[in-house]
């Protein structure tokens, strides 16, 4: 365990004058409340927090953030009080270990809930205080390094989750050491015998690799000093999980990963980096749409650096990076070499407006109450591939990797998205979904007659756009539901010899709008137009109790016209209800354990959709139902799953024993045949839930020559 006069011996070396007596303190107060609780692994607790501060001391953090990581758990985890850490360390200290609490006392629905509210308010605290977050990678640092401690569930959705937020947001700060061990680790957890195989094949010929760094190394200084530059020339492994990327989106086997070694050249001065590249490209031959200028176009986490590929000295490729010794410190602590935090002052401005992207997080996410949406955009809005486009008027406007012209009009503004009506691209006409390259000058054209598609959903890659797409078409479907849900209550209400324009400015009303949780009468007649609640169920709470009795009716009754039972043990519960008719999503497949939400379909009942799929995504969320898995499941479901391989004789059928073994039954297969050695398999199992498919997919996975094995539905 790390001890605390090593933490405060780093904070003076690189803050001299700081005042150390907060850390002390801090340490004294944290080590008093976590007194006699202990970690999963059986160490004292306090050996967490003071990991916690040991690594920001590493990532050179002023005495505040050190403090504040000593004392990042005390209010969630000890008798510790909001008021006491206020009174004792002060305002800044409070607001930071604020910011990094869970929200775990709150009465939430659901984990997943828990989990997206945890992640809201912690990005909303990121933009007030970006030391939030530094502590928060820090935190989910040293909890990654001991994860074994937990049980395999358990670490696979914490892994899981840290691939999607935390490695994100490390990257998107430029803290890459953070992001790099934070991908290895989790890596091993969510796909352990990748990470396995993987991890196999880089030490099976490590010794071979390391003459080549040697003397690739050796080639990279001679040429150097030929020419006067003094500079350090290192040769480095990627890490297992870049490896493993690359290898998916490349459609590659190991064996044709080219780069799985790095070299980086640092110089003194930003001249000599292009003098580098410039004698690099005579030695060997570049290859040129594998060059990239992020010197002259830096990232939005401020990275800088030339990258390039080229032919080496053995034919193979080599990847290097050139960069200055102030730009390979950026690149190691990203916003923390940048760090002018003093006691009593703020970051600079300067730094600030680098970081802007924060505040468009937070501002893009206002929108967004459900959970599953929630997480599914704040991982669009931290993908890391940037593309650089300018205006007509040559601003400079950075997009998410695929952005199309629709995202560039949403983020010049809202109208000029919801009017734009064709774009052009260095002068020339091009598609809506045209993706964008780095340097297209792009011009939007508008007409007032034009409005957003329903469509773009399917091709736009900011948050923005699309949550700005959704709730013009929200709006658009509300005024219909209001017309259509004031006809149906109007004829429902003529029924029971009721006025219903009368009716709808009575008390009354007011209170049966309140008992259905709506804000208005607008509200309550749209959810009649979208099917949620029938007119029915209004009268019943407008005329008196003794008549109502007679009148209720389920929701679900009327949205399907006639009582229709569902099928016994379809294994999903909706409110409790068990005459619901339901259906599956056949663009998704969910099985038990899938995480689910139900969406009301006029005329079919409740379609069933993985909370993550992309149709569902699309949905009205006024149209959503609560769902869950029942209890009591006897069926199977089918899901389909795609196998990549080598193809050789007798591996359908080593394939097919594989699932038949697992006691998953067949019930669709092909073959496609990419070239002479790849081939690709399709498969529609039935399985019971998602442990069991885990299990099949595993088994599949060992059988010889098989390259990758996921779930396509």
């Amino acid at each position: 365990m790390i001890r605390i006069n090593d933490i405060i011996d780093k904070v003076a070396e690189n803050h001299p004058g700081s005042d150390l007596s907060i850390i002390e303190r801090a340490y004294i107060y944290s080590a008093r409340v976590h007194h006699e609780q202990l970690r999963l692994s059986g160490e004292p607790y306090l050996s967490h927090p003071l990991e916690v501060a040991g690594i920001l001391a590493d990532m050179k953090m002023e005495n505040i953030s050190v403090a504040a990581g000593l004392l990042h758990d005390v209010i969630e985890d000890t008798h510790a009080t909001s008021e006491e850490i206020k009174d004792l360390f002060g305002p800044d200290i409070f607001r930071i270990v604020s910011g990094v609490t869970k929200i775990s006392s709150l009465p939430l629905k659901s984990s997943q809930e828990r989990q997206a509210e945890s992640i809201r308010k912690m990005i909303l605290a990121m933009a007030d205080d970006i030391r939030v977050i530094l502590i928060k990678l820090a935190d989910r640092l040293h909890n990654m390094r001991t994860l074994q401690h937990h049980s395999e569930e358990k670490s696979r959705s914490i892994a899981q989750e840290t691939i999607d937020i935390y490695a994100s947001i490390a990257a998107r700060l430029g803290i890459y050491w953070i992001k790099n061990e934070l991908e290895n680790i989790a890596f091993m957890y969510v796909l352990p015998d990748e990470y396995g195989n993987i991890k196999n094949f880089v030490n099976r010929e490590r010794e071979e690799r390391e003459k080549y760094i040697r003397r690739t190394k050796r080639f990279i200084r001679e040429k150097l000093e030929e020419n006067n530059l003094k500079g350090e020339v290192s040769g480095r492994y990627k890490n297992y999980y870049s490896i493993h990327q690359k290898m998916i989106k490349q459609n590659l086997t190991f064996e044709d990963v080219y780069d799985i070694i790095a070299f980086r050249i640092i110089l003194d001065t930003i001249p000599q980096c292009y003098e580098a590249l410039g004698l690099i490209h005579s030695l060997w031959r570049p290859i040129a749409y594998k060059f990239k200028d992020y010197i002259g176009f830096p990232k939005p986490n401020m990275y800088q650096s030339l990258h390039t590929t080229v032919m080496g000295p053995t034919g193979d490729r080599i990847e290097l990076q050139i960069r200055t010794q102030e730009m390979d410190h950026v690149a190691r602590s990203g916003i923390a070499a940048h760090w002018s935090y003093k006691e009593g002052s703020r970051i600079d401005e300067t730094v600030s407006k680098k970081f802007a992207w924060i505040q468009n997080l937070v501002e893009n996410q206002e929108d967004f109450s459900n959970p599953s949406e929630f997480m599914e955009n704040v991982r669009i809005d931290l993908f890391p591939d940037d593309v650089y486009v300018f205006t007509p008027r040559g601003e400079i406007k950075t997009l998410p990797k695929g952005a199309t012209p629709v995202d560039f009009a949403y983020l010049i503004h809202t109208e000029v998205g919801n009017q734009c009506s064709g774009a052009k691209v260095h002068g020339r006409m091009v598609p809506l979904q045209y993706e964008l390259k780095t340097s297209d000058v792009v011009s939007i054209i508008t007409s007032k007659k034009h409005h957003p598609s329903k469509d773009w959903l399917n091709f736009v890659k900011t948050v923005k756009a699309r949550s700005r797409i959704r709730q013009w078409i929200k709006t658009q479907e509300k005024d219909k539901s209001i017309v259509l849900g004031r006809e149906m209550c109007e004829k429902e209400f003529q029924k029971h010899r009721l006025n219903f324009t009368v009716e709808v400015k009575s008390d009354r009303m007011t209170e049966v709008v309140a008992h259905f949780g709506f804000k208005t009468v607008d509200d309550l007649i749209a959810s009649v137009g979208y099917g949620k609640i029938t007119p029915l169920q209004i009268v019943g709470k407008v005329v008196p109790k003794s008549e109502s009795d007679t009148l209720q009716e389920s929701i679900i009754h009327k949205l399907i016209g006639r009582v229709k039972k569902k099928k016994p043990n379809a294994g999903v519960v909706v409110k409790g209800l068990d005459d619901v008719l339901l259906k599956f999503g056949k663009c998704c497949q969910p099985v038990p354990g899938d995480p689910i939400t139900g969406y009301i379909t006029r005329g079919y009942g409740i379609t069933i959709h993985r909370t993550n799929c992309v149709n569902a995504l699309k949905v009205n969320p006024e149209r959503q139902m609560e769902v869950e898995w029942s209890k009591k499941i006897t069926e199977t479901y089918p899901v389909k799953i795609r196998v990549r391989s080598y193809d050789r004789v007798g591996l359908l059928a080593d394939i097919a024993e594989g699932i038949s073994k697992n006691g998953a039954n067949i019930l669709y297969a092909s073959t496609e045949t990419k070239d002479i050695r790849d081939v690709d398999s399709f498969f529609t199992i039935s399985v019971e839930n998602i442990e069991h498919l885990r299990r099949v997919l595993s088994t599949i996975k060992k059988v010889k020559h098989v390259q990758e094995v996921k779930r396509i539905a």
